[in-house]
C-alpha cells in the first residue's frame, strides 16, 4: 500500500518496506516537516508547544512515541493528553493555547492502518496552502533540530476527556436536566477504540443506563469500522431484542456519529446532521429571532448568535434534507467542497450556525470548528427528551430522500477533467438542472441530483445521487456512470 500524502497529513499502513507504508522513517519525516512549518510561522526564539492525542489503534503506542520524540527534537514543549478523540484534541490545542497539535488516528480506516492529521493554532486543520507547504518542507527535507541545550520535553495531561465532556454539557442548548428526567437508555458500539473511555463518562454525567458493546479500549476492532449500516449488525440486532431507546455508534476517533432507532433500524447516517440541526434551528427560531414562545431550561442561557446566522452548510454530496429543514426555519443553506476544512471555510463564510458532513459528522461552532460526536449526542438526545418522542418518530418528520453511492474504477490513462467536462456540456441546455463544479461536477434537479467527483486518495470516481427513492437515485446514477463508460473505451 503506498503511502498516502494529503494536505491534511499522512496515512498509510503499518508494517512492511520502506518507501511502500507508514514507517518510523516517514513519521520523523513528516513530524519534522510539520514542526518547521509552525516554527517558521512563529518569532524567532519563542517558546513552542504541541498537543499530541491517539485514538485506540495497535500502532498507536510506537507513532506516539516516534512523534513525541521528533518534537522534543525540534524542540518544543509536548503536551501529550494520551488516548482521546479527534475533536477532543482539537479542543485541547485552544485550552492549553499550544501552536498546533498532531492526532494519530487513521479515523474509520481498519486497523492496520495509521495517519498524522496536522492541527494550526485554533485546533483546526491546516488548510489546503498550510497542508502544501508542509509537504513542500517534507519534499525538501531541509530540517534544522535543536541543540542539546534547548532540546523539548514530554508534558502528560490526562485531564481532556472530562474537560471535553464538562464543555459539550454546558453548551447551551444542552438541555441535561431534559434528558436525565427522560432517563434514557442507550447501547454503544465504540468499536475497541476511544469512545470506549469517553462515551462513558459522557452518559454517567446525563443519567442514561448505557450497555457497551466493544467497549475496551484496545485497537481490535470487531467489525469493519465504519459506521455504516453493513458494518452494523451486531448492534443493530441487540436493539432489536428490546429495552433501548437509542444505539448510538462512533467511529475510532469519534468525529463521526450515527444512530439505531429503538426497533434496531438505521436511524440514516446522512440524517445525523439533519436532526441535530434542526433543533438547533428550531431553538434558534425561537430565542434569538423574537418569538414568545419559549420553553425549557435552554432558554434560560441563550446563545451569544453575534456573528452567527440562521444558516447551514454541508458538503455537496450530503442529503438535500439539510436544505429543506433549514429553509423551513428561514434559514438558507450553502453547500461546500467536500472536506472537513472545505465545509469549515464555508460556515466562516456564510456565518453558519451549524453545519457538517453526511458521513455522521457535527459542527456546531459555539463548541468548536470541528466534527464532534458528543455535540451530536447531547443536542440529539436533547431534542428527544424536550419532544418526548422515539427515534422513530423524530426521524418521520424529516424530508425522506434516499442516496446511492456508486463508484468508477479508472484505468492509469483517464482523463478526468474531460470525462467532467462532458458531464457539465450534457446538462448545460437543461431548464430544470442546476450545475455545480465547485468540486467534480454537481447536477441539481428539483427532485434529485448527482454528484461525480474523483476521490482524494483512490484512483476512482465516486458517483453519488439522491432522490426520493433508491431505486430513481441508483438509476440517475448509473445513467452518468454509462457516460464515463463511453468515454473510456
Amino acid at each position: 500500500m503506498t503511502l498516502i500524502k494529503s494536505i491534511s497529513g499522512i496515512r498509510g499502513t503499518i508494517g512492511g518496506r520502506t518507501g511502500d507504508t507508514l514507517n518510523p522513517l516517514d513519521i520523523v519525516k513528516f513530524t519534522t516537516a510539520y514542526a518547521t512549518f509552525i516554527k517558521n510561522e512563529k518569532p524567532l526564539h519563542s517558546s513552542l508547544k504541541i498537543v499530541v492525542g491517539r485514538d485506540g489503534r495497535i500502532s498507536g503506542p510506537m507513532v506516539r512515541d516516534v512523534v513525541c520524540g521528533t518534537l522534543v527534537g525540534m524542540g518544543y514543549e509536548v503536551i501529550d493528553i494520551g488516548l482521546a478523540t479527534t475533536p477532543t484534541t482539537e479542543l485541547a490545542v485552544r485550552w492549553h493555547q499550544a501552536d498546533g497539535g498532531i492526532i494519530i488516528t487513521a479515523s474509520h480506516n481498519p486497523t492496520q492502518w495509521n495517519a498524522l492529521k496536522l492541527l494550526n493554532s485554533e485546533g483546526e486543520f491546516l488548510t489546503a496552502a498550510d497542508g502544501a507547504e508542509v509537504l513542500r518542507i517534507a519534499e525538501a527535507e531541509d530540517f534544522d533540530y535543536a541543540p542539546v541545550e534547548r532540546l523539548g520535553r514530554v508534558v502528560t495531561d490526562d485531564t481532556m476527556n472530562q474537560r471535553h465532556v464538562d464543555s459539550v454539557l454546558n453548551l447551551r442548548l444542552a438541555d441535561v436536566e431534559a434528558i436525565r428526567r427522560r432517563h434514557f437508555r442507550v447501547c454503544a458500539d465504540t468499536i475497541n477504540s476511544v469512545g470506549g473511555i469517553i462515551l462513558p463518562q459522557l452518559f454517567q454525567a446525563l443519567g442514561c443506563d448505557y450497555e457497551m458493546l466493544n467497549g475496551e479500549c484496545n485497537g481490535h476492532f470487531a467489525h469493519n469500522p465504519e459506521p455504516l449500516e453493513k458494518n452494523l449488525a451486531g448492534i443493530m440486532d441487540r436493539m432489536r431484542q428490546g429495552g433501548f431507546d437509542l444505539g448510538i455508534v462512533v467511529d475510532p476517533d469519534v468525529d463521526r456519529l450515527a444512530f439505531i432507532c429503538e426497533d434496531g433500524r438505521m436511524f440514516g447516517e446522512e440524517y445525523t446532521l439533519v436532526s441535530v440541526a434542526d433543533y438547533v434551528l428550531s431553538k434558534l427560531s425561537v430565542e434569538s429571532l423574537g418569538f414568545s414562545d419559549v420553553s425549557s431550561a435552554a432558554a434560560e442561557k441563550p446563545l451569544n448568535t453575534q456573528h452567527l446566522a440562521l444558516n447551514t452548510v454541508s458538503n455537496l454530496s450530503s442529503t438535500r434534507a439539510l436544505r429543506d429543514v433549514t429553509e423551513r426555519h428561514g434559514g438558507h443553506y450553502a453547500a461546500a467542497a467536500v472536506g472537513e476544512v472545505n465545509v469549515t471555510t464555508k460556515m466562516k463564510e456564510v456565518g453558519a450556525i451549524i453545519g457538517g458532513e453526511g458521513n455522521g459528522g457535527v459542527i456546531y461552532p459555539e463548541s468548536h470548528y470541528g466534527r464532534d460526536a458528543l455535540v451530536g449526542i447531547v443536542l440529539f438526545l436533547s431534542s428527544l427528551a424536550q419532544k418526548g418522542c422515539t427515534a422513530t418518530e423524530l426521524r418521520r418528520t424529516f424530508p425522506d430522500y434516499q442516496i446511492a453511492k456508486n463508484r468508477i474504477d479508472l484505468t492509469p490513462d483517464t482523463d478526468v477533467d474531460a470525462i467532467l467536462v462532458r458531464v457539465k456540456e450534457m446538462f448545460a441546455g437543461d431548464p430544470e438542472a442546476t450545475v455545480n463544479d465547485i468540486d467534480g461536477v454537481k447536477i441539481d434537479f428539483p427532485t434529485r441530483w448527482v454528484h461525480l467527483r474523483k476521490s482524494n486518495t483512490e484512483p476512482i470516481i465516486r458517483v453519488y445521487s439522491e432522490a426520493q427513492t433508491i431505486e430513481e437515485a441508483d438509476q440517475l446514477g448509473k445513467r452518468l456512470m454509462q457516460v464515463v463508460y463511453d468515454m473510456q473505451k
